[in-house]
């Protein structure tokens, strides 16, 4: 194994130059390095990036141009500067979001560019937002493997390398039929049937694995569902509700593609990031675990469509359901306990339901009022 070798190597090397040196000073050295897993040249230079509690973290996001990470750089920026956070993907950003803040090109799968881009811009925190979705994720099961789970390690070597504060995100879909549904716990079994899933348990343990054996301070909260209304759905088996509005307000009618009666947890985009910041801002010493789960609040399809319903009363909604998606909800948890996550680090949720539907269809009248006078 190349850590294996790596250290034999420093063994030997130490052994060899001072005469007599005995394990207890080598050990020490080892583990005030903080090296990368991958086996290195013997003239690599390697340190960690720390900053005081008066510092602002600097920041790079991964996967930026989707669902979260437009959102977060904003929250981000506006909490530690513009320049202190970039904002990473394989895709052109559109115009906005390029004048929004720096915007770097930046592929998971290229280890090399990745490290250049931590380096040349002294990153301290890491944010890894890219991967495929669940079911976009069955579609191309090899895609992604690739992304999720080889683009993971590169993001874990090079974090564990520069001694970066790391948040990888999970999901819902990291549990399976056999895990409990209501509530789901933080700690169970978890055995997930899809590509995403399994690729997100794999994040899990090989980001606490990292922290245990190279002191990687990883964190990671278990999403479920997110609801935005300025981005469109990508892919995911809860985008029901996203897409649900863009359709009311343009249509008046929905095609569910999920039982009327699945229920899932959801939470409002705007939950989601401060959570997401929060748990990264979190003193080590109130953490109890490095993974949590995060809720807001737990719907079917038939109660968001009848909440909305309140409002819009002419909305018509019908049910054409996608067997692959409702497979993949009926082994998904019905409900998660974030006890542990509002007792460690004071985590609450802002959003219910209604509040939820108001947000949203206020964001899409203030967009249609604008539409209209232009």
């Amino acid at each position: 194994m190349p850590v294996i070798r790596t250290l034999s190597k420093v063994a030997k090397q130490a052994l060899l130059s001072t005469p007599g040196c005995g394990c207890q000073p080598l050990t020490v050295a080892v583990r005030n390095i903080s090296f990368s897993p991958r086996q290195v040249t013997s003239d690599a230079s390697f340190h960690s990036v720390s900053f005081s509690e008066t510092d602002h973290p600097k920041v790079l996001i991964t996967g930026g141009l989707g669902q979260l990470g437009v959102g977060l750089a904003k929250l981000l920026r506006k909490r530690f500067g513009k320049n202190n956070v970039i904002l990473s993907d394989i895709r052109k950003p559109p115009s906005n979001v390029f004048s929004s803040g720096p915007f770097i090109y930046s592929d998971i799968l290229d280890y090399k560019n990745l490290r250049e881009i931590v380096v040349n811009n002294r990153i301290t925190w890491l944010v890894h937002y890219s991967a495929l979705l669940s079911a976009v994720g069955e579609a191309n099961v090899a895609l992604a493997r690739s992304v999720n789970i080889t683009g993971l390690h590169n993001i874990l070597d090079i974090a564990a390398e520069h001694g970066l504060r790391l948040f990888v995100p999970s999901t819902i879909g990291a549990f399976g039929p056999t895990s409990p549904r209501n509530p789901t716990p933080d700690l169970c079994v978890q055995r997930p049937r899809t590509i995403y899933g399994v690729s997100k348990v794999h994040a899990e343990l090989m980001g606490e694995y990292y922290h245990h054996r190279y002191g990687l301070d990883f964190r990671c909260l278990r999403y479920p569902g997110i609801i935005s209304a300025d981005s469109m759905p990508g892919g995911g088996t809860t985008d029901y509700a996203v897409a649900i509005f863009h359709d009311a307000i343009k249509t008046g009618k929905f095609e569910c593609n999920l039982k009327h009666d699945t229920r899932l947890p959801m939470m409002y985009i705007d939950d989601c990031l401060r959570a997401t910041l929060e748990v990264m801002e979190a003193p080590v010493d109130t953490l109890s675990m490095r993974t949590y789960n995060i809720n807001a609040m737990s719907f079917t399809p038939e109660e968001l469509a009848q909440e909305l319903q309140k409002q819009m009363p002419e909305l018509e909604v019908t049910y054409d359901v996608d067997l692959v998606r409702q497979a993949i909800a009926d082994s998904w948890p019905m409900n998660f306990d974030d006890s542990n996550a509002r007792k460690d680090w004071g985590w609450k949720h802002d959003y219910d339901l209604p509040e939820l539907v108001q947000t949203m269809l206020n964001y899409f009248g203030a967009e249609t009022r604008m539409a209209r006078a232009n």
